[in-house]
């Protein structure tokens, strides 16, 4: 059934236009992500279709008692009422309490949050789960979401992924988080010079798609300028022999990744980064840390030992106000630990790219603000200009001439971090590098990270971009230690709903009430968590002696390892070295990797 048209639909704000002639119709059970650079039309586009914008020109029309939902950027809360009122309404409470539905989107959006604050009490993060809340316990023909990831952690945005696809609503969504679209969405509409593309597939499946569109265009060109030189030959010589045109075939979209080179030569980067930054980057010998100051807040780490190694690239991983920022501030050296110590290296040379971004003058132009950092910066192997970074980042033309007070919040964004750039640091610390970009210029800023050498740590919620950059991930899970995850953010992920299940079930057989039930991933995660003990007292000795064994493998290993890149590094010149420890350094990978295998399933039978 057809659900909403688009017939000829233009709309502009000033001399550009942001919607030219656009045609399309949106059906039930579609389910549809939508790109495009910031500023390019795409809230415009979801907004006439939900019917709150009149297009210029052109005609909208939707199916006869088509209810809509919507969620805008802009969490519209009435201040002085109650988030219960505001999600729940005016349902009595034995209504949505015997709801199974209701109860499960009030636990997992809304369960640290008092139901009786005021709106204006609450966070950011707080009125953005409380304005979805209100939209998904309503029932709706089509809903329309625009960032609806924004202060949402890794826990929440898999939620969401996950019951967004288990309704059968239509659902029209607007994100840069690439790996919420490739979990919701099965077509895809880029927003581009005032037209909607549109492409089969979620996220993945559009670049690959993109990509071979590109492929054909060039190709197309490429002939277009060859048979024009014919052209010009014949006009110069007389009429030529007859030959045969060339032919082109559609490749596979294996064929357009076949040859091409991984991200990063890893082995390469930290090679080059142990040479700009010696042995030690970070050390943390038994340190406590309060996300509050000594003995207060939350505690972050709890007489935690570790180590920071020269081209380390870590992603951070914790629930919201776990510690993760404060962290990165102890590293950064803007807070000291309660005790312990945080050996920092001689060589270290920092950029700390905050959420409360540094001052900017506003009456600077955008170039300018750049250049008076540096006005050249090696990256790798290849050296930039200031103006082509900036352009690399979405800053082209004559946007490099703009003043700095008339930017966007992410524009804003991304000169900052182009500054910190631009400043050559050996060690960045990025906290929430991807709030307010775009998907082209999160495309960007990886390439760019991908030839950065140095020892890179990273906060971040978008999925998609912490795998792609970081090579490891390390999370905070409230018990004051920093957790290694071998198997990332689904590692994270289980780990948490394992801890959720089993203190469910403490809570029930201590006689304290039982709080709903789990769902999706903690309620898959229950049944595997119960089976997994039923171990005597001596078998469960034996696997945590098995455990604690494994456990210092890995920590021998880990030392194999900083010794292999210290001898690579100092043995840049010999090819032939280089490449027996290069060998060597594959097999103790491996090994590792063996062993991480191993310890993740006594884990398991353990229940942790």
């Amino acid at each position: 059934m057809n659900l909403v048209n688009l017939e000829s639909v233009s709309h502009s704000y000033g001399p550009k236009p942001l919607l030219k002639d656009v045609s399309l119709g949106i059906e039930a059970g579609d389910r549809i992500g939508v790109v495009g650079r910031n500023g390019g039309g795409k809230t415009t586009l979801i907004s006439v279709i939900a019917g709150h914008l009149k297009p210029n020109e052109g005609r909208v029309t939707h199916n006869r008692g088509l209810h809509v939902g919507t969620l805008s950027q802009g969490d519209d809360l009435d201040p002085a009422r109650s988030v219960a009122e505001i999600v729940l309404g005016d349902r009595p409470e034995h209504e949505w309490a015997g709801d199974a539905g209701i109860r499960e989107i009030l636990a997992n959006l809304l369960g640290d949050i008092d139901l009786t604050a005021p709106a204006r009490s609450l966070s950011g993060g707080e009125r953005r789960r409380t304005a979805l809340a209100r939209l998904l316990i309503e029932e709706h023909d089509l809903i329309i979401l625009d960032e609806p990831t924004n202060h949402l952690d890794i826990e929440a945005i898999d939620w969401l992924a996950r019951h967004l696809s288990a309704r059968r609503t239509a659902l029209v969504v607007v994100t840069h988080d690439r790996w919420f679209l490739d979990a919701v969405s099965t077509r895809t509409w880029e927003v581009v010079d005032g037209a909607v593309e549109r492409y089969e597939g979620g996220y993945a499946a559009y670049v690959l798609a993109k990509a071979e569109r590109a492929r054909i265009a060039a190709a197309s060109e490429a002939r277009r300028q060859n048979l024009m030189r014919k052209e010009i030959a014949w006009l110069r010589r007389g009429p030529p022999a007859r030959t045969s045109k060339p032919k082109f075939r559609i490749d596979a979209a294996q064929a357009l990744i076949a040859d091409e080179p991984p991200p990063r030569e890893s082995v390469e980067l930290v090679k080059f980064a142990a040479a700009r930054l010696g042995r030690t980057v970070y050390d943390l010998e038994d340190v406590t840390l309060h996300a509050g100051g000594p003995d207060q807040g939350p505690l972050v780490l709890d007489r935690c030992t570790w180590q920071f190694g020269p081209g380390d690239r870590i992603g951070l991983i914790g629930v919201n106000g776990s510690g993760k920022s404060s962290l990165l501030r102890l590293l950064s050296g803007t807070v000291q630990p309660d005790s312990g110590k945080v050996v920092r290296g001689r060589t270290v040379r920092l950029a700390h790219l905050s959420q409360e971004l540094g001052e900017l003058d506003p009456s600077r132009r955008v170039l300018e603000t750049v250049e008076e950092i540096r006005k050249f910066v090696q990256v790798g192997k290849k050296e930039w200009t200031a103006s082509a970074l900036l352009e690399r980042l979405g800053f082209k033309g004559e946007a490099q001439w703009k003043v700095v007070g008339d930017l966007s919040g992410g524009e804003r964004r991304r000169l900052q971090l182009l500054r910190l750039l631009m400043d050559d640091p050996n060690v960045l610390l990025l906290d929430e590098p991807t709030n307010d970009l775009d998907i082209e210029t999160l495309n960007e800023l990886e390439d760019l990270l991908d030839g950065w050498p140095g020892t890179l740590i990273l906060v971040s919620h978008d999925r998609y971009f912490l795998e792609r950059v970081a090579d490891r991930c390390v999370a905070l899970l409230g018990d004051g230690k920093l957790s290694m995850l071998p198997g990332g953010v689904d590692e994270y992920l289980q780990r948490r709903a394992s801890g959720a299940a089993l203190s469910a079930r403490a809570a029930s057989g201590s006689g304290a009430p039982s709080p709903a039930a789990p769902s999706g991933a903690a309620a898959s995660a229950a049944p595997a968590a119960e089976a997994g003990p039923g171990l005597s007292a001596k078998e469960e000795r034996e696997l945590r002696k098995e455990l604690s064994r494994l456990e210092r493998q890995l920590d021998k290993l880990a030392g194999r390892e900083a010794k292999l890149h210290d001898s690579m590094a100092a043995a840049a010149a010999d090819y032939g070295r280089l490449a027996e420890l290069d060998a060597e350094l594959k097999a103790v990978r491996a090994e590792k990797d063996d062993i991480e295998t191993a310890w993740m399933e006594l884990a398991d039978r353990l229940g942790e």
